[in-house]
């Protein structure tokens, strides 16, 4: 069983994020940047299904600039087999990440695709249904348990009433949440190793895909900063103050 995990490059989300002085975007120059933390957890769960004997071959992929490619040797260095890069400084759709996505499905002809269930910068939560839908191929959204059961793949996610099962053939789709699992940390051994492993890299455009927006960004702002809090002396000063200077009591 052959894996494909996509992985995306991201403000690191230690990282406490600064809006640019003119509004159009958060700053990301001389920012730490790291792998999206659901993509992280969907690359952790491939490890362990090859580990567990289940998939043969694990390969990440992602599109972005030059130096996502550290983003990949991480990848690389949690256990993944070699990985595919294709460079490009434009900013992507999700449906633009879907098409990218089915090119590389058909050219890896992957069992099964594992994605985050969105990015901590855009949260969209699209990717994963559009490239499905393009693939015509089974899909799992949220997935907090993954097995693989006699060629069948049964995935547990979180709904409103408790907990639902699912169970699809193969090829499939699955996108991660955060009670998938907890990601290892690279070990320095594997750090080294994973230098030597492949890691191809080539334009976007060789995939062939027009890279359109079908929405602007318009502006970026920081949230406003919260006034101090005020202690009242007696119950009756509190509703005077809900009343009228808060106004959420009639």
């Amino acid at each position: 069983m052959k894996l494909l995990v996509a992985i995306k490059r991201v403000v690191d989300y230690n990282v406490k994020i600064r809006v640019k002085g003119d509004g159009s975007d958060v700053e990301l120059a001389n920012v730490k940047m790291g792998i999206n933390p659901f993509c992280e957890i969907a690359v952790e769960e491939g490890v362990r299904l090859r580990e567990a004997g289940v998939a043969s071959e694990l390969v990440v992929v992602t599109f972005g600039p030059d130096a996502a490619a550290e983003q990949l040797r991480h990848a690389l260095a949690l256990g993944a087999d070699r990985a595919l890069h294709y460079v490009t400084d434009e900013t992507l759709a999700p449906l633009t990440v879907a098409r990218a996505l089915f090119k590389v499905s058909e050219q890896e002809q992957p069992d099964l695709v594992l994605l985050g269930k969105q990015s901590i910068d855009s949260d969209n939560n699209q990717v994963a249904q559009m490239l499905a839908a393009l693939n015509e191929w089974p899909l799992a959204t949220c997935a907090s348990v993954l097995k693989v059961e006699a060629g069948e793949l049964l995935v547990t996610r979180e709904i409103d009433g408790g907990l639902e099962t699912l169970g699809m053939p193969l090829p499939a789709v699955v996108s991660a949440d955060l009670r998938l699992n907890e990601p290892r940390f690279a070990s320095l051994p594997n750090i080294m190793k994973a230098k030597r492993k492949p890691l191809d890299s080539a334009p976007f455009s060789t995939l062939a895909v027009e890279v359109a927006n079908q929405t602007r960004l318009l502006g970026v702002m920081a949230p406003p900063a919260r006034s101090a809090g005020v202690k009242v002396g007696s119950v009756d000063e509190l509703v005077d103050k809900l009343k009228h200077e808060a106004k959420v009591l009639p």
